[in-house]
């Protein structure tokens, strides 16, 4: 796991200055700090921060072929690389490492860009190639690795893993983008197709970009897609074999290090599956970790230990307060871009203790995705067989006449808050599943904002692009559309990002086994019946699983990082939410409306609404802010 920044000047081979590097992959010291690297000819330059976690000896980057001829920085993994290398050996390639890095060199001579359906992993990469002066940028298929660039004004295309290694370079200028304000204040995070510092990209997950010597700077072109639209056969009982198998292989593949490996340990499904069948392939006792909270409603240890005493684990389990908000500044160092999901906070808690003893950990993230295991999947599913049974010229009149005459109780219990469904009701499912994910909705937000921002936005919505997602979808139903969704923006957006982020924080290495693409295509064939069933998520996961797990962990209500932040602003937070309309940066961005703010927290705070959510974005949001162009 590393961290990788560069320069490439497409249109004249201007020389590079290595000091120039240096800066920049100086600024993800946390991702490397084992080793630097950086190698530059005329034209672009290379830069590399190790953590040693594969041939330790001889695994240094940059790594170029024995002639010279590709060189390469590379972060991330590729799992299956003694089977690709086999095949490389196969045509002639002679290696000079152990390392999974000197596949992609031999990789790129010998199948180009048709290398990256040959491996299974998580990466993203950059390839230069001498002779066809041309530099290859991709990313893994989900997107669990990052990668930033940005056109100069000197006309080179600077990349790098993180968004503070592009701003080390002098040359990328500090403005913000409004766009991506709307966007984090819809979704919770700036999605993948965005970036709050105005001409920085993200190079998409299942993306590649080429750029070639006097040719200008292509857009990126997309080499993996999900595809939900066909349907696995055969008896249930072979299904859940399928399964298991597929899950076992991509927890083993994942245990390959030369440094100490753990896992971290919820006590959920998915963190238990993954350390049981590490337990399964170790033969030494499988070091877990798990965060407990000092409130016993959010606290998740006792189950946790149960594992690791059902699988002898060497168990440390760490408690923390539930206010742990000490650590937001951190947190805004870490993302560099507003990130609002506030299971970050325990997320970095569970990576320091992890890092006490390990430097790599599994973790139990992409089933949800995978399987349908959040709620809002079993609502959605459910919602659009409501829709179906009326004709689109009478979901409006009826459902939405209702949502606006019921009123808004999200003080009262879940069953007696049902405007926001009839509401839902009233749309398509792409229109209301967006802002079932989201967090501020439209309506709110719109309040927030000033004329000047409304006019500045054009139109442009935060929800539209999964609005797109859904339409396009190589889909069967609306439970396939909303996953696929999901898998494009939710999940690299917010989960891989908070995981990658905080790990990297603090130098572990975080890997996610139940996001092998051999297990994701297998969970996008199964017929919806047999991921959603009996008000039951991951359905035939957890049956799989059965005898793996005691039915108490499988079937208990899914908990999660839960971080409680509606009690935060009415108690201990109160005064940070009172001084957001009195925020310098706030003021002068002209954005805002302040004494819409200022209403928000105030009703909040009296209990005569529910703002949590939204003020902790507005927190998150200025802070960022003010780090980034304060």
């Amino acid at each position: 796991m590393c961290g990788i920044a560069g320069l490439y000047y497409p249109h004249t081979p201007k020389p590079v200055d290595p000091a120039r590097i240096v800066g920049m992959t100086d600024a993800l010291v946390h991702r490397g700090p084992d080793g630097s690297g950086v190698w530059t000819v005329p034209g672009v330059g290379l830069g590399h921060r190790r953590l040693s976690i594969i041939d330790l000896a001889t695994g240094s980057q940059p790594m170029q072929t024995a002639d010279g001829a590709v060189v390469t920085v590379f972060n991330g993994e590729i799992y299956n690389f003694m089977e690709v290398r086999a095949d490389l050996e196969a045509l002639g390639a002679q290696f000079e490492t152990h390392s999974d890095t000197e596949v992609l060199l031999h990789g790129w001579r010998a199948w180009g860009p048709d290398m990256l359906r040959r491996l299974n992993g998580m990466f993203a990469f950059a390839i230069y190639d001498v002779a066809a002066r041309s530099l290859f940028l991709a990313r893994d298929r989900f997107g669990v690795k990052p990668l930033h660039y940005a056109e100069l004004s000197d006309g080179a295309v600077a990349f790098a893993s993180e968004l503070k290694g592009l701003l080390a370079h002098p040359l990328v200028r500090r403005a913000a983008d409004f766009h991506a304000v709307e966007d984090f204040l819809g979704l919770g995070y700036v999605p993948d197709d965005a970036c709050i510092v105005a001409g920085v990209k993200k190079l998409p997950a299942g993306h590649f970009l080429l750029l070639e010597r006097g040719k200008p700077v292509p857009q990126p072109k997309r080499w993996y897609d999900l595809d939900f639209t066909h349907r696995a056969k055969g008896k249930t009982a072979d299904l859940e074999a399928e399964l298991v198998d597929l899950m076992r292989r991509a927890v083993q593949s994942r245990m390959i290090s030369d440094v100490p490996l753990g896992a971290f340990l919820s006590g959920g499904v998915d963190s238990s599956a993954v350390v049981a069948m590490m337990a399964e392939a170790s033969k030494a006792a499988v070091k877990t970790c798990t965060i407990g909270f000092d409130e016993a409603d959010h606290d998740e240890t006792a189950h946790a230990q149960a594992i690791a005493e059902r699988f002898a684990t060497r168990h440390s389990i760490r408690t923390v307060a539930a206010d742990d908000f000490a650590l937001i500044d951190t947190l805004v160092g870490a993302f560099d871009e507003p990130f609002a999901d506030a299971s970050a906070l325990p997320t970095y808690r569970v990576c320091q203790l992890a890092r006490e003893s390990v430097t790599v950990a599994l973790s139990g993230d992409g089933a949800d995705e995978s399987f349908a295991g959040y709620r809002r999947y079993r609502f959605h599913a459910a919602e659009e067989k409501i829709r179906g049974l009326l004709p689109e010229s009478l979901r409006e009149p009826i459902f939405g006449t209702l949502g606006r005459l019921y009123p808004k109780a999200d003080w009262a219990p879940r069953p007696f808050r049902a405007k926001t469904t009839l509401l839902a009701l009233a749309e398509g499912g792409e229109f209301a599943y967006p802002k079932a994910v989201g967090v501020t909705r439209p309506d709110l937000r719109d309040q927030l904002y000033t004329d000047g921002a409304r006019k500045a936005l054009g139109g442009h919505a935060a929800e539209q692009r999964y609005v797109d997602a859904m339409r396009n979808a190589p889909a069967r139903d609306a439970l396939d559309r909303a996953q696929y969704a999901d898998f494009q923006h939710w999940l690299p957006g917010d989960i891989l990002t908070k995981v990658d982020r905080t790990s990297m924080a603090v130098s572990l290495e975080a890997r996610e086994p139940l996001l092998d693409y051999h297990l994701v295509e297998f969970a996008a064939t199964l017929p919806p019946a047999l991921r959603i069933r009996a008000g039951q998520g991951k359905w035939l996961m957890k049956k799989a699983l059965e005898p793996w797990l005691p039915k108490e962990i499988l079937y208990r209500p899914k908990m999660g990082f839960v971080t409680p932040v509606s009690a935060w602003f009415r108690k201990a937070l109160a005064e940070e939410a009172a001084a957001l309309p009195r925020s310098r940066f706030l003021a002068q961005t002209g954005w805002f409306d302040l004494k819409a703010i200022e209403r928000l927290a105030a009703d909040h705070r009296a209990g005569r609404a529910e703002h949590g959510r939204t003020l902790w974005q507005l927190l998150m949001l200025e802070r960022s802010l003010t780090r980034l162009f304060g």
